[in-house]
């Protein structure tokens, strides 16, 4: 299976090359208007290919995904009971 992936963020100057980056990771999402592509890699590789991606000249900034990095347990997580209420009825 699949270990730990973290995603980057890679905005270019064109699209043309964006089917390049392919061979760096799973390429999730392509923005036209706003050039930039979301791809995903393996944890362990993600300064090796940051750096790779950063020296083309056709790439205009890298940007690491946080979101392995966050905590996604919150304390407290009990819901207000005036909400609870509002939901049973329905409003």
């Amino acid at each position: 299976m699949l270990g730990q992936r973290q995603g980057i963020i890679v905005w270019l100057y064109s699209l043309k090359q964006a089917k390049m980056l392919r061979r760096f990771g799973n390429v999730h999402y392509v923005s036209k208007r706003l050039k930039y592509v979301v791809l995903y890699c393996n944890l362990e590789d993600t300064d090796s290919i940051i750096e790779k991606i950063s020296s083309y000249s056709f790439v205009k900034k890298v940007e690491p995904s946080y979101k392995p990095f966050l905590k996604t347990e919150f304390e407290n997580a009990k819901p207000d009971k005036a909400k609870e209420y509002d939901y049973k009825m329905g409003i």
